[in-house]
């Protein structure tokens, strides 16, 4: 079940070039991931600060596996630098409604 994971992110004054850049890393890493479709960046045309990287995954499970890498976990630690606060994470199925159990 293909699924998109939206994350959010506020960004802190000055400091969206470095974002930027890390995003280029994340993106670059999760490429190599299995299940691992699509992603795109966009920022709030009103709040420049706020962004939202939509990233879609074959699977919830390759997106949790990708989520949990050391790799990453290490660039999220290095994101959390540039940010306002933590970062947070929703995931949507795509199609037909599949709930949790």
């Amino acid at each position: 079940m293909v699924v998109k994971v939206f994350i959010r992110r506020e960004i802190k004054e000055g400091k969206s070039k470095d974002v930027v850049t890390l995003l280029k890393k994340f993106r670059l890493d999760a490429m190599d991931q299995a299940g691992y479709v699509s992603g795109e960046t966009l920022f709030n045309y009103d709040d420049p600060k706020k962004m939202v990287v939509v990233g879609m995954w074959q699977s919830v499970e390759n997106w949790l596996k990708w989520k949990e890498n050391p790799d990453r976990q290490a660039l999220e630690d290095e994101m959390n630098q540039y940010l306002n606060k933590p970062a947070e994470y929703e995931v949507y199925v795509l199609g037909a409604y599949s709930h949790r159990k």
